[in-house]
């Protein structure tokens, strides 16, 4: 071996100690930070090539990925006595919203603290599944009847008054964070069934509460052809982008759709299509790879933990991440109703990337404290 060649071994090596000596776990960092690089690639083309907006996303990575490492210096057992804590906040800071929050945008979701503003249910993301993986961790597994109720009332909660905001696609993300927990805590499949057969059954009472604006999301869904210059507009749009861009793209900066303003919110929720239409298939396969990469290294580091509380924590964590894939990417291709949920770490915006980067720092905490029971 030649000796540059054994130059950059040692690097690598002593590279790869410091970062476990700060809880960083490299193979997961490798994975965050291609997929923050292909989104700001992707966002200067779906922003217009605006130096502006790269800069302020820039901006807001490197505040995320600041947040993920001071998360993960954290001990897992300060996670675990925490727990409950922030859930009761979190309650109480979700009760403030609807009586004293904030109203943009028709929904009101927002704390005024005088000095910043916040959404209390970007929180709740985290602290739902940690909440629930704290108790159930103490009990049995598979867990009882007792048990599950408590699980469902923990994660019930927080659903319920974000999705009176309204906040439909945020309530989606926290019951699907908390469900994550219960179901991998050994969900009987017969109860499974049973909660699928309760939650289709309260189906017509569910459509008698919505928005208008959320039925009219939901029909859309089913026939946007019905109003293709209003509702549907945005789902036509969408895939017309995404079939135009065949097999291999149009090519960086070249996709008509986009740079010709077709496509709303192109930089925000509909940043898959922009993708799509300028990488092809074969593009979007190899993103979808990267966050497969990602979701089975947070699976894989939940398999290592070593007590229930970081087994379901990080498995959780690690799912929630893909349902954020499958939604974005299902009501961006028409197979979902459009709920306002981003392409995560690649679509525009902060407050979403830090909670993703939170929730990856707690994975990294997780996989720290398995290294120290291990040695």
């Amino acid at each position: 071996m030649e000796r540059s060649d054994l130059f950059d071994v040692s690097y690598r090596s002593h590279l790869a100690r410091i970062l476990r000596a700060i809880n960083i776990d490299p193979v997961l960092l490798l994975g965050l930070l291609l997929l923050t690089m292909v989104g700001l690639g992707v966002l200067y083309s779906a922003g217009d090539s605006s130096i502006e907006l790269i800069q302020k996303q820039g901006l807001r990575v490197g505040l995320a990925f600041l947040v993920m490492l001071i998360v993960a210096q954290i001990p897992q057992q300060q996670l675990y006595l925490w727990a409950p804590w922030f859930f009761v906040l979190g309650i109480v800071l979700l009760i403030l919203v609807l009586t004293a929050g904030d109203v943009g945008k028709g929904a009101q979701r927002w704390l005024d603290l005088y000095v910043i503003k916040f959404q209390p249910s970007e929180m709740m993301k985290l602290i739902t599944p940690m909440a629930v993986a704290w108790y159930l961790s103490e009990r049995p597994l598979p867990p009882g009847a007792k048990s599950l109720l408590v699980a469902a009332v923990l994660v019930i909660m927080p659903t319920v008054l974000i999705a009176l905001q309204p906040d439909l696609g945020t309530s989606i993300l926290v019951a699907a964070a908390g469900f994550f927990v219960v179901f991998l805590a050994g969900l009987k499949w017969r109860v499974l069934l049973g909660v699928v057969l309760m939650l289709l059954g309260l189906v017509p009472l569910l459509w008698q509460v919505m928005h208008d604006y959320q039925k009219q999301r939901i029909l859309t869904r089913f026939n946007s052809d019905t109003d293709p210059l209003g509702s549907g507009y945005l789902i036509i749009q969408s895939k017309i982008a995404i079939g135009s861009g065949g097999l291999y793209g149009k090519g960086w900066l070249n996709g008509t759709q986009s740079q010709l303003d077709f496509i709303p919110e192109r930089h925000t929720d509909f940043i898959f299509a922009v993708f799509a239409e300028e990488f092809g298939m074969m593009g979007a396969m190899v993103l979808l790879s990267l966050y497969l990469f990602i979701i089975l290294r947070g699976l894989y580091i939940a398999s290592c933990a070593q007590d229930s509380f970081g087994r379901l924590l990080a498995g959780s964590l690690s799912l929630t991440f893909f349902v954020y894939l499958f939604v974005n990417v299902g009501m961006v291709s028409g197979i979902l109703p459009v709920v306002g949920v981003p392409l995560p770490l690649v679509s525009y915006g902060g407050t979403s990337m830090v909670t993703l980067m939170a929730g990856f720092g707690m994975l990294m905490s997780i996989n720290s404290n398995q290294r120290l029971l291990s040695r």
